[in-house]
């Protein structure tokens, strides 16, 4: 299973950026799929959350900023970033619990990571 994200850049306050993550592999179904981020030196935080229904959830400090959407047939996940702030820089990681085929139980997976950073 492999978890690969894209889309992260450079911009200026203001401006919007969309990130993508796709999981890949022997998936059997993704339960929960979730946008965190770590800004230096700083702990990875929760940005926004989406369930295999289409719950959402959002950090405080993104709520009505951020969209979070996912298509479940294509086993995606993506972020939609409007209004961006200095304070967004960081590095945003996509995360899924999901069930790998042939196992009866959930696991944890992360993509790799891609810099989001906005300048004032």
């Amino acid at each position: 299973v492999q978890l690969q994200a894209s889309g992260g850049g450079l911009v200026q306050a203001g401006e919007s950026l969309r990130l993508s993550c796709v999981a890949s592999g022997r998936i059997s179904a993704i339960n929960v799929m979730s946008w965190y981020r770590q800004a230096p030196g700083k702990q990875r935080d929760l940005v926004a959350t989406i369930s295999s229904g289409g719950t959402t959830n959002y950090a405080d400090s993104v709520k009505g900023r951020f969209t979070i959407s996912r298509e479940n047939a294509k086993n995606t996940v993506a972020l939609q970033m409007n209004s961006l702030k200095p304070e967004d820089t960081a590095v945003y990681f996509c995360y899924a619990n999901l069930q790998v085929l042939d196992r009866a139980y959930l696991t944890n997976w992360w993509g790799q990571g891609t810099q989001v950073t906005v300048s004032s």
